[in-house]
């Protein structure tokens, strides 16, 4: 089978939204459309309901296509990590199995993998559900998923004229903000003084962090914007209640583990009724996107192994294609 590190994934340009964009359209398309296969992922929580919510490992299955490809990403968290360890918050590996066998095929480095599919979702949302010709994005939290966030929209819309930043630690919103500087001189990177401040900012409002705490109201979003819930526990129940439309990836995976749609589902405030779409019936066109400019619409996307193995399945197809990895024995 073919192992992939971070540097053979980089390699085949798994550092970059295009690969993902592609790879996730036709997934979520798939998905929608009941070409996939997909239990409900189980949480691995060591220190149980004391521990901090981001300290968890997830085993999320899945397999997609026809015969397609199998496979689960194990990924593990601690929030500390960075402080205490020096390290990632997240860490992963994804496991790609054969369809017709159902014998490993690969193994992969999950990380980047995870962090970029996090962010094409965000692309491919914006590309629908953003106002046409956006100009300014609201970015809390600055951390791996943040900056990879930022680095795919750059990437993928050359309109955006201004990012917001903002994260409770100065430092890393200022390092961010050189790094936009340095890659990308037209656009302006400003470093918020609050959380409230950059999002009330937002033309797409992108929330990266590890809170248990709901901090973001309806009332700091601008009419028209988009709010790409990354970090699903950054939001107001209100925000839920007061869009013109929310969308999630998938209704059975978000309303599940006490997330906040959970909560007011069993509170008896939202529905699957009410939600206005899945993103994939939207990028497959059974569902509209933004219909007016002035619609605030939330994305909640809670992360789903389609999309995580329909990206590490787009990856080892170029890897084998370009002779990229190291063969192992299963024996």
């Amino acid at each position: 089978m073919l192992y992939l590190s971070r540097s053979d994934i980089a390699a085949v340009g798994g550092a970059e939204a295009e690969l993902y964009v592609q790879a996730l359209r036709a997934g979520l398309i798939a998905h929608a459309e009941g070409k996939t296969v997909q239990p409900l992922k189980p949480y691995l929580r060591v220190t149980g309901k004391e521990g901090h919510i981001a300290d968890r490992i997830i085993a999320m299955p899945a397999h997609v296509g026809d015969p397609g490809l199998s496979g689960i990403k194990w990924i593990g968290s601690k929030h500390d990590n960075p402080i205490r360890r020096g390290r990632e918050r997240a860490s992963a590996v994804i496991v790609l199995n054969d369809s017709e066998s159902n014998y490993p095929v690969a193994v992969l480095e999950g990380s980047l993998i995870s962090a970029w599919r996090t962010a094409g979702v965000t692309c491919l949302a914006a590309q629908h559900l953003a106002r046409s010709g956006f100009t300014d994005v609201a970015l809390v939290g600055c951390g791996v998923i943040g900056r990879t966030q930022i680095t795919a929209l750059l990437q993928q819309f050359g309109h955006i004229e201004t990012v917001h930043l903002y994260d409770q630690r100065p430092e890393a919103a200022h390092a961010l903000a050189e790094q936009i500087s340095s890659d990308h001189p037209a656009v302006k990177a400003r470093v918020a003084g609050a959380a409230e401040d950059a999002v009330r900012a937002g033309d797409l409002v992108v929330p990266c962090t590890v809170t248990s705490q709901p901090y973001i109201p309806f009332s700091w979003l601008k009419r028209g914007a988009l709010l790409c819930n990354v970090s699903i526990m950054d939001v107001h129940k209100e925000v839920f209640l007061n869009a013109d439309k929310v969308v999630v990836d998938d209704w059975e995976q978000s309303n599940r583990e006490k997330k906040i749609i959970n909560q007011l589902v069993l509170e008896g405030s939202f529905s699957r009724e009410r939600l206005h779409a899945e993103l994939g019936e939207i990028l497959a066109g059974t569902k509209p996107g933004r219909t007016d400019d002035d619609e605030i619409i939330l994305l909640n996307p809670m992360g789903m192994a389609v999309e995580d193995i329909a990206c590490a399945g787009a990856v080892y197809e170029r890897a084998k294609n370009r002779g990229i990895g190291t063969w192992l024995d299963l024996y």
